[in-house]
């Protein structure tokens, strides 16, 4: 019954890479192993929020050279407050940022000389939203996670969440594409 209620990615992977990081997080969670880094995706509660703030970071870089550079984000819930400045300094610095947040937003838009370039919207429809995605474009390419975590203390210090990168054009193409359909409903919004 709960399946038929959420919305949500699912998508496999032959990546050896991930597979194995997949494999260090659940020998984590079983005592086995601390893994000391992982090769291909962001895990909470040591590597998430730092790896994201990277991204918006590795963004302001590509605008600040001149190149074409954005960040749009799909979520239940932004709070974390060190995520908040990061995207606060991006925008301070001439970045466009789209926000698709379901639920709590503690980030403000548009309040000049802090926010004026982020632009928040909220779909609230039928299905409980479960997917997330983070999109980080930097010139003709855009990095595209996905993965279970919203960018709130709760997920990013208190819970194991894993976000993996989507590096098949084609799957990209989708994500990005429910991406900007999210971010452009105005009839939910």
């Amino acid at each position: 019954k709960t399946a038929r209620l959420y919305t949500d990615f699912g998508l496999f992977t032959c990546d050896e890479q991930i597979g194995a990081d997949v494999a260090d997080m659940f020998n984590f969670l079983t005592g086995y192993a601390r893994p000391r880094r992982y090769r291909r995706v962001l895990v909470a509660p040591n590597f998430l929020r730092d790896a994201m703030i990277a991204e918006i970071e590795r963004t302001v870089g590509a605008h600040e050279e001149g190149r074409p550079a954005r960040i749009a984000l799909k979520m239940n819930s932004l709070v974390d407050r060190r995520c908040i400045r990061a995207l606060y300094q991006a925008s301070q610095a001439g970045v466009q940022i789209d926000l698709n947040i379901r639920g709590i937003c503690c980030l403000v838009p548009g309040v000049p000389g802090v926010s004026e370039t982020i632009r928040v919207n909220s779909v609230v429809g039928r299905f409980l939203e479960h997917s997330r995605i983070f999109a980080f474009q930097r010139d003709k390419e855009t990095k595209v996670y996905i993965g279970s975590a919203d960018l709130m203390p709760r997920n990013l210090d208190t819970r194991v969440e894993l976000v993996t990168p989507v590096d098949d054009p084609s799957l990209r193409e989708d994500l990005l594409d429910t991406l900007e359909r999210s971010l452009a409903d105005d009839s939910n919004s």
